[in-house]
């Protein structure tokens, strides 16, 4: 994987994974920006990576509420940006006291936070596949702190893949 990678998934089992095989390469003060329609696996792909760093509770999608804390290790902030529609709400949110206190933020709608955040996150674009239950789910490194780690994050892709079922 230079930058980028694209893997397909057959079932949000295999979603999860790639969230689950991500998750251990996530460091304090990491972006995660998911984009994807409606439907596409954004809560699915959160739900593994929650998993795996350790979290107990369940794993919604926080579209209403705007945010949820997971207690996890490092500490991840779930951020829902579906309902809002200006950059200045974003800003609001002062996701960088959680960044600057040693968490994760993941974003789902991440395209809203791009301007703020998308210098130095990872992308993660996620599409319908042909069939049901498929996806395809594009990363994308950018920034140093990322780019560092390209290969240890197209050997979780691979893995997260192939380990799933």
């Amino acid at each position: 994987m230079e930058s980028q990678a694209t893997v397909s998934t057959a079932s949000a089992q295999q979603t999860r994974a790639i969230g689950a095989g991500i998750a251990p390469l996530l460091s304090a003060g990491d972006v995660v920006l998911l984009v994807g329609s409606l439907g596409a696996g954004k809560t699915t792909f959160v739900q593994g990576l929650v998993a795996a760093l350790g979290g107990r509770e369940p794993v919604t999608s926080p579209t209403f509420t705007l945010a949820h804390k997971y207690r996890t290790s490092p500490p991840v902030t779930h951020v829902d940006l579906w309902r809002l529609g200006h950059l200045q709400e974003v800003v609001d949110l002062a996701l960088e006291e959680d960044l600057d206190e040693g968490g994760v933020v993941i974003v789902e709608w991440g395209e809203a936070a791009e301007p703020l955040y998308g210098a130095d996150a990872l992308v993660v674009r996620l599409d319908w596949g042909r069939a049901d239950g498929q996806r395809t789910i594009a990363l994308e490194a950018r920034g140093a702190s990322w780019t560092s780690r390209v290969g240890a994050l197209s050997e979780a892709v691979a893995a997260g893949k192939v380990g799933a079922g």
